[in-house]
């Protein structure tokens, strides 16, 4: 009955998504902070934000809604806009026929996830731009993602003629599908004991390999995304599980993600995903998530390998964070477009990253051919409108052999190549920033700077992993404890979801466990209660995407697939297994593993969608170590300590007297102790960190 369509090929070169702005259109969103919402105030369609008084009027006027979701550094989105909601004829149609909300899905998660589902459970795929039409309630009628102008137009007609004509129809359609959405994806409480073995997991990761790609590494599929918690997952069991085969695997994905077009090899920082096999191609829009999560991912790989690269990765990755998506106040953006400005004037998708040879030769002169064959400026290289994207497709070693050089002269090439492509590059006309600030997406970059201090311990990683905890407690608290989810020009907005709970928990743990400052648990453990008054759904013992405070949706759902970031499920049950420990709170720890217990079925069938939850089920499959720092030179022991891949502790330590129940009554004046618990048994104290990491049996 609903016809959807999804995206076609065309040009992807478009003018600047303003250019209403000389013919006098203003609409709604000009009042709003969302980059993206504003990038559609001077459409001549009559958008309207999400938000009560946009759908009491709806119910008012009894009008059909239409909701478009999408976000700053979406390429599709971008031409969506300029074909349809820039054009007098549609918007004309649009605003006699519906009352339009535009939403930005980074902002509004929640929306996103209940009109998606719709979408999905419509077509059955979904993407962005998303585009669904509802009832002046807000139950959804017809849906899909790209629409070209002629489809849109027809879809708009259609569906509105239907309405006039034959409104029961259309209601009956809206009643069945929401009932689709408020049951899809439900969690049942399993009340089965389960047990977790390594035994049982070998299995699964022996079926998951069939679809990994060996020879380039990520899944055997394109495109492809990293998918960096399906690597760290990956990469831990390989280790805890003597899985050689599996370790390389992730060695190689990590390489070969930084060789290709998915790493700026100019500026650091990883796109979003690459179009092709090879990571050669990719959709050039940089989000804050990706990177966060591959930061941690390539410390922790360093601390495996040992290998260089990894460490310069993760320095040029922070250092580009540092540079493009940092806040002077200690926030992180959200993104940077796809998009930038080419030579005419126009926007098209990663002008700002590609180069003619024509320029590179000017640029590099006598340096030009050693560099074009070390970056393939050749047809592996070669894109659109005769512009490169710079590829390795050798090792350095490789290379440094075939061209007579010690690696030390490879470096020094590397580094005054980069140099002055950076500066002229520096010089082109940026592509747009997302400067919103959410607090889950920080909680995440939190992470990966307290990750990478672990590592290497750099200092300025742990200053600005600081900055940042400091700038959430001080912007985002609300007055009664709880989370605002975004930050823009000065104010903090929307009631927060499950993910910034779970993720702001997750940071203070880890910025607890490398500065042993208290203050960051306790907060963690404060917004874990708060999180469980408002989230929990006793039924099933999960926990809602949204708020109980929330009330203008016609569903809560839950989150629980681990996708490119972590369900914020998986992440909760792993913060309430360690807060467990760190409080001998039983109801924490039957909670974690109820919630285990939920997913386990699903986990064991489709382990690549679980991977999050599968590395809390390696906590309990494998041993889990409690360590205990006490005494003076207990962050100099941590240091030492952390020197290894240790996926399986928790650390607890103090440099004085503590009452945190795993410190309690451990310090002694002139010595410092390691204690080594596991399942409530504990070795002898010992003041060595030898000593103390033989006595993990780390396997």
């Amino acid at each position: 009955m609903f016809l959807t369509f999804g995206c076609v090929n065309k040009d992807s070169s478009k003018n600047d998504n303003n250019n209403n702005n000389n013919k006098g259109f203003v609409n709604d969103l000009i009042y709003e902070t969302s980059p993206y919402l504003l990038q559609h105030a001077y459409n001549p369609v009559d958008w309207k934000a999400w938000n009560s008084e946009t759908l009491e009027l709806a119910k008012k006027s009894e009008k059909l809604i239409i909701i478009s979701v999408g976000y700053s550094a979406c390429h599709w989105c971008h031409v969506m806009e300029e074909e349809s909601f820039e054009n007098d004829s549609v918007a004309k149609l649009m605003n006699a026929n519906f009352i339009s909300i535009k939403v930005d899905r980074e902002e509004r998660p929640d929306v996103d996830q209940i009109y998606m589902n719709a979408v999905q459970l419509m077509t059955g795929s979904g993407g962005w731009p998303l585009n669904c039409i509802t009832l002046p309630d807000g139950r959804p009628i017809f849906g899909g993602t790209y629409f070209t102008k002629e489809q849109w137009i027809k879809a708009l007609t259609d569906i509105s003629n239907m309405y006039r004509n034959d409104p029961q129809k259309v209601i009956d359609y809206a009643e069945k599908l929401t009932h689709g959405i408020k049951t899809s994806e439900l969690v049942a409480l399993n009340t089965q004991e389960v047990q977790f073995t390594t035994k049982k997991l070998d299995p699964v990761i022996a079926s998951w390999k069939l679809n990994l790609d060996f020879e380039y590494g990520g899944q055997a599929s394109a495109p492809k995304f990293p998918m960096p918690n399906n690597l760290n997952l990956l990469l831990r069991h390989s280790v805890q599980n003597d899985d050689t085969e599996l370790q390389g695997f992730v060695m190689n994905s990590l390489t070969k993600m930084t060789d290709g077009g998915l790493y700026d090899q100019i500026g650091g920082g990883f796109s979003r995903y690459s179009v092709d096999e090879k990571w050669h191609i990719p959709h050039f829009e940089k989000m804050l998530y990706d990177n966060a999560q591959l930061v941690s991912l390539y410390s922790d790989a360093y601390l495996i390998s040992k290998d260089e690269h990894y460490k310069t990765i993760v320095e040029q990755t922070l250092d580009f964070v540092k540079r493009e998506l940092t806040d002077a106040s200690g926030g992180f953006y959200a993104s940077l477009d796809a998009d930038s400005e080419d030579r005419n004037g126009n926007l098209k998708e990663g002008t700002y990253y590609s180069w003619t040879e024509k320029e590179l030769k000017s640029i590099l002169q006598s340096d030009f051919e050693i560099f074009k064959n070390y970056y393939n400026i050749n047809s592996i290289g070669k894109w659109e409108d005769g512009g490169y994207i710079l590829i390795k497709t050798k090792t350095d070693e490789e290379f440094v052999n075939q061209h007579n050089l010690k690696k030390a002269e490879l470096r020094t090439l590397i580094s005054k190549w980069n140099s002055k492509l950076f500066k002229i590059r520096d010089a082109r006309k940026k592509p747009r920033i997302d400067d919103k600030i959410l607090t889950s997406w920080n909680a995440l970059m939190l992470k990966g700077y307290v990750d990478a201090y672990r590592v290497f311990g750099t200092q300025e990683y742990l200053d600005i992993a600081l900055k940042n905890a400091q700038f959430i407690k001080t912007n985002q608290f609300k007055n009664d404890g709880g989370l605002f989810h975004s930050h823009k020009d000065g104010k903090a907005t929307i009631e927060g979801f499950s993910e910034d709970y779970a993720m702001v928990i997750e940071g203070f743990i880890s910025l607890y466990e490398v500065t042993l400052d208290d203050q960051w648990l306790q907060t963690a453990n404060e917004l874990t209660a708060y999180t469980i008054n408002h989230f929990l759904d006793e039924k099933s013992k999960m926990f809602f995407f949204t708020s109980n405070l929330e009330t203008n949706l016609i569903t809560r759902k839950m989150e629980v697939i681990d996708g490119v970031i972590p369900s914020s499920n998986s992440i909760m049950a792993e913060n309430l297994f360690k807060l467990s420990h760190y409080y001998s709170d039983e109801t924490y720890s039957k909670l974690a593993k109820q919630m285990l217990n939920n997913v386990h079925s699903d986990m064991m069938a489709s382990p690549s969608g679980y991977s999050n939850w599968l590395s809390l089920y390696l906590n309990y499959s494998n041993p889990y170590y409690e360590v205990a720092i006490s005494g003076k030179e207990a962050q100099q022991k941590l240091k030492e300590l952390n020197s290894n891949y240790l996926p399986n502790i928790l650390i607890a330590g103090s440099t004085n007297e503590s009452d945190l129940s795993l410190l309690e009554n451990r310090y002694v004046d002139d010595e410092t102790y390691f204690y080594i618990c596991v399942n409530s048994t504990c070795n002898l104290p010992t003041t060595q960190v030898e000593k103390a990491f033989k006595q993990m049996k780390f396997k």
